[in-house]
């Protein structure tokens, strides 16, 4: 099989594959032995029809048509991965003459490859990262976190009126214009915390201002967009709620002292807790900052893309990225739903975000592509063997194989070389640390 290649406009070539005449002849030949073992001929025992009498009952094209359909969908592939380009999508074929007994055959496809652009600069890139292990302000931070927890609540004076951030016990009633009471609402000197998104941000507003003691009535519609956790399921009805502010809260901070940590935590001392939360601290930066500093690397080295990925790559990124997010939501038992409300997101909000993923996903590949280009990073055949050896497969050179059968190779090789020019990258950023 030969190839030849011709380049395109839109970033698209024009492959020419070519079969010679014996091969053609060998698949002609095997076609009709098929054909002859896996129909029944009359006069013919099972297997020994000859190739005229199958040409009368099956028609003269039929094993012509059947070899040059197996024949295309065998090589395309095949002739691919011969080129040397990664490709976008899937082929288009021009038309599709059949195969000659005796003759060299060939047939042209058309499909869109990844773009070659350069970066405006191949220095080192430079980038902030936090400090490793922990600092005395990430630990004050971490100990007002873990304080929270163990906040009281007292009563506030009388007069201390309800503010946007207030926590109150209220008692609610709610009906709707039909007069029945809407059970989900309903409270009975209930803790409740102004701006946490219970219910809509009009009824916070109604009893934004209210004292110990004042009651107060109104009529709201509840919002389709952000009906609050409470009313999810009353979007766009209109209730009545009656609401007695019982109470407006004060915060009560516990006193972090020896004596509290140890009847607390079981620590000895304020400085043992301390340590145990920096201890944390740091374990945690451990694993996150080399992904932090991967991502921080990458997205430097896609803003001196000089080019814009296509709307192709873009959009087989995304699909590729659809793909697993779905396939781990499965594997979560959650649905998508169920995503979008503990995300507090709508569909169109997650199609744009996953749409901005994926682009900035292919600028980086086509960022790495050039980095590789320039300083001559290649995977080696022996190297593409190792990623199947390494894979855990029970026969890694079946699945080379068929990989290089289905053309698709250069995905491995692809990866090898975007993942060693993002070692590069990475080892040889200039780092500086990340101001408070």
């Amino acid at each position: 099989m030969q190839t030849n290649v011709k380049t395109l406009e839109d970033n698209r070539i024009e492959i020419t594959v070519t079969v010679d005449a014996k091969e053609i002849n060998d698949r002609i030949g095997k076609q009709y032995r098929t054909f002859a073992r896996q129909y029944s001929f009359p006069g013919f025992r099972k297997g020994k029809a000859p190739r005229p009498v199958i040409d009368s009952l099956l028609g003269p094209e039929a094993a012509r048509a059947a070899v040059t359909d197996d024949l295309v969908n065998d090589t395309f592939p095949l002739a691919l991965d011969q080129t040397g380009y990664s490709t976008v999508g899937q082929p288009e074929f021009g038309e599709i003459d059949l195969v000659e007994a005796g003759k060299d055959y060939s047939y042209v496809m058309t499909i869109g490859v990844v773009p070659t652009f350069e970066l405006d600069s191949y220095e080192n890139v430079e980038i902030k990262m936090p400090a490793e292990g922990a600092t005395e302000a990430e630990i004050d931070e971490q100990l007002e976190v873990t304080t929270a927890f163990y906040v009281t609540y007292e009563n506030a004076r009388a007069n201390t009126k309800v503010k946007k951030d207030s926590v109150v016990d209220l008692t609610v009633t709610a009906k709707d214009m039909q007069g029945e009471e809407v059970a989900a609402l309903a409270m009975t000197e209930q803790r409740y915390r102004m701006g946490a998104g219970q219910l809509p941000e009009a009824f916070d507003a109604e009893v934004l201002g209210m004292k110990k003691g004042e009651t107060k009535e109104f009529n709201l519609v509840i919002p389709v967009d952000k009906p609050g956790s409470l009313a999810a399921d009353l979007g766009g009805k209109e209730i009545t709620f009656n609401v007695e502010c019982v109470a407006v809260k004060k915060e009560v901070k516990p006193e972090v002292t020896d004596e509290w940590v140890k009847e607390t935590f079981n620590f000895d001392t304020v400085e043992d807790l301390r340590k145990r939360l920096g201890d944390s601290i740091a374990e945690q930066k451990a694993q996150v900052l080399p992904r932090l500093r991967e991502d921080q690397c990458l997205a430097a080295l896609a803003e001196r893309l000089q080019g814009e990925p296509t709307e192709a790559m873009v959009e087989e990124t995304e699909s590729r990225l659809l793909s697993e997010f779905f396939s781990q939501l499965q594997r979560q038992g959650m649905t998508f739903d169920g995503y979008l409300a503990q995300q507090g997101i709508d569909a169109d909000k997650f199609k744009e975000d996953v749409k901005a993923q994926a682009k900035q996903m292919t600028s980086e590949n086509l960022a790495l592509d050039a980095w590789a280009r320039h300083y001559e990073i290649t995977a080696s055949d022996e190297e593409v063997m190792d990623e199947f050896r390494e894979s855990g497969v029970e026969d890694p050179q079946a699945t080379y194989d068929e990989w290089r059968k289905n053309g698709r190779l250069y995905l491995i090789r692809e990866g090898i070389m975007r993942q060693k020019a993002a070692d590069a990258v990475m080892e040889n950023a200039i780092v500086s640390a990340l101001e408070d």
